[in-house]
């Protein structure tokens, strides 16, 4: 389960095969018992067999975290919790001023990247930040850029244009827009873009000296905007986050 400021994200995984997932809106005032009965309705439905045996959490609303240790005490008390987070042991290297800064989803997603894909990669998750982390060759974190997300960028520019309205969050026929609606979303469609294209770049041009081509997939729940308007993504993993969770579970029991 990642938790992060606008959707959380939930798995479920039969020994490396990902067969069920979800995603909800994250809520700061959800107690315990909330998401217990969220996560029971969504374990109930989900195509499984058996029961949960383990549980791996990154969080990055501390109140929901402190909640779901609760939950997973009370709902599952015969699983085994692992909460990503200093002590845990994730396998890869940081080389970052601070790592416990790094939210435990940028380490999630760097590690799945990784392992799936090989080093030098780079993460573009997109969300209510869009974060970019990267790997270089020899497999080690070496930091990345947080940028503000499209829907936030949306919502600010609503918020503070006094006749700019709401607007659905798709492409428009053109860049060159022919109405104000058309013409909010070519500005935050192709913006979102140009902003990740232009930093994929930059970080590609300052891993020169890593051997070998640098892989860049796009993940999180704008995804398919990273995948279908920005040149520089070649790969879409929606669930990259969970991947990682995965990984670090395993690598922890």
């Amino acid at each position: 389960m990642a938790v992060q400021n606008s959707q959380t994200t939930l798995g479920v995984y039969e020994a490396d095969q990902l067969v069920g997932h979800w995603r909800v809106a994250t809520d700061d005032r959800r107690t315990a018992d909330d998401w217990g009965l969220l996560v029971s309705s969504l374990l109930a439905l989900g195509p499984r067999s058996g029961s949960v045996e383990g549980v791996c959490i990154c969080s990055a609303v501390p109140a929901a975290l402190h909640a779901l240790r609760a939950t997973t005490a009370d709902y599952l008390p015969e699983a085994r919790t692992v909460v990503v987070g200093p002590g845990v042991r994730s396998g890869l290297p940081m080389l970052t001023d601070n790592p416990r800064e790094v939210g435990t989803d940028r380490v999630a997603n760097a590690i799945a990247a990784l392992e799936s894909f090989g080093a030098p990669c780079v993460v573009v998750d997109a969300g209510t930040a869009t974060t970019f982390d990267v790997v270089n060759a020899q497999g080690q974190y070496v930091g990345g850029a947080i940028a503000p997300g499209l829907q936030i960028s949306l919502q600010a520019l609503q918020e503070h244009g006094a006749q700019l309205r709401q607007v659905e969050l798709s492409a428009p026929r053109s860049v060159i827009a022919k109405n104000t609606v058309e013409a909010i979303q070519s500005g935050a469609v192709f913006g979102f873009a140009g902003q990740v294209d232009a930093i994929v770049t930059r970080i590609v041009s300052e891993l020169a000296g890593s051997a070998g081509e640098v892989e860049v997939i796009g993940t999180g729940e704008l995804s398919s905007f990273v995948s279908d308007h920005c040149s520089t993504v070649g790969r879409c993993e929606p669930w990259l986050t969970l991947e990682g969770l995965r990984i670090i579970f395993d690598r922890n029991s």
